[in-house]
């Protein structure tokens, strides 16, 4: 029996898949919180799925998410026209 690698777990738990978009390092950055922003509310949805939280526990959780999410869009400048 082989013993398992903490990476081999944390790769299947938290799955990152690469970035395709235009290279700057505010989008990639972004690009990694919207995939733990998915990535938590799947284990949200499946909880209460569940019945391990309640509806309205779900929500508060997806909303505190969002807020944060948009927060890392704002202070990155995701959607911005600059000047280049």
């Amino acid at each position: 029996m082989t013993h398992p690698n903490p990476q081999d777990k944390n790769n299947f738990l938290y799955p990152r898949s690469r970035y395709y978009g235009k290279f700057q390092p505010e989008n990639l950055v972004f690009n990694a919180n919207l995939q733990e922003f998915a990535q938590k509310i799947t284990y949200i949805s499946c909880l209460q799925t569940g019945g391990k939280l309640s509806s309205q526990e779900a929500y508060e959780q997806i909303r505190v998410l969002w807020k944060q999410l948009k927060h890392s869009k704002k202070e990155l400048a995701i959607g911005l026209n600059k000047e280049v």
